[in-house]
């Protein structure tokens, strides 16, 4: 039992963190750079510990791009306030990103540019050999480890874990929580200490600041774990973080 736990936790975690920090904080913000070789190191890191949900950092990138620019409008990617439940913003969600990842789709320049891209990696990792090559892994580690049969009810979340955390934070930071700034959109702070979702859900924040490395910060309680490891990466030399102006509880209070 211990073992599936530990595996349940070790996989939110490690796929949740490189969905915000190379998917998310790089990829659509450029919030910090890293050579080229880093990149491609990252690429793989994201593939191995996202596993079978693997996201293509161009993909995610792009349309992320476009839900800063669209954020709460009908061209929105995801939006509760367009989509009557999460489940038919999650559908949404996928197909938009589908169709960018895949090809199918060409956005506008402006949501592309600088967006990494390693399409013939990408083709591989998104594949469905791959996919089903992880998701084997995963029911063989639940074989040899489920003492119990409702362990097994966590499988179906791994299986779904990298649209799991996109859901909680696009549906979830759009109708609850507390805002720090009055932003053109209904972005909220989900959480006030943010354990779970690893400075994701500082939302109200981020919208305010999209290309900021901390999304917490603004008060004393909004720490920002993923922020913490960016830190010790940019003192590593692995990756380098663009300057940044500190934002002060002053200005919060200008800005409400």
């Amino acid at each position: 039992m211990k073992a599936i736990l530990i595996f349940f936790v070790a996989h939110w975690y490690l796929s949740l963190f490189f969905q915000t920090f190379f998917l998310h904080r790089y990829a659509s913000h450029k919030a910090f750079t890293m050579n080229k070789f880093t990149e491609k190191v990252f690429f793989v890191l994201t593939w191995i510990f996202q596993g079978s949900n693997y996201l293509s950092p161009f993909g995610y990138g792009t349309m992320h791009r476009m839900h800063h620019a669209y954020a709460d409008t009908e061209n929105d990617p995801h939006s509760p306030k367009y989509d009557e439940t999460i489940w038919n913003m999650m559908w949404k969600t996928k197909t938009i990103y589908s169709d960018i990842a895949s090809g199918r789709v060409v956005p506008e320049a402006r949501f592309t540019d600088g967006v990494p891209r390693w399409d013939s990696f990408d083709k591989f990792a998104r594949s469905w050999p791959s996919r089903l090559f992880w998701g084997a892994l995963y029911v063989l580690f639940y074989w040899q480890f489920a003492t119990v049969w409702y362990l097994w009810l966590l499988l179906p979340l791994q299986f779904l874990m990298s649209p799991i955390h996109g859901a909680i934070i696009n549906w979830f930071a759009h109708v609850y929580g507390y805002r720090n700034f009055e932003v053109g959109d209904t972005s909220k702070n989900f959480l006030p200490v943010d354990f779970l979702m690893m400075g994701e859900s500082y939302h109200n924040n981020h919208h305010k600041y999209g290309s900021r490395a901390n999304f917490g910060g603004i008060r004393w309680h909004e720490i920002d774990p993923t922020y913490q490891i960016i830190k010790v990466l940019d003192k590593l030399n692995v990756i380098k973080l663009v300057q940044q102006k500190s934002v002060s509880m002053e200005r919060v209070r200008k800005a409400a």
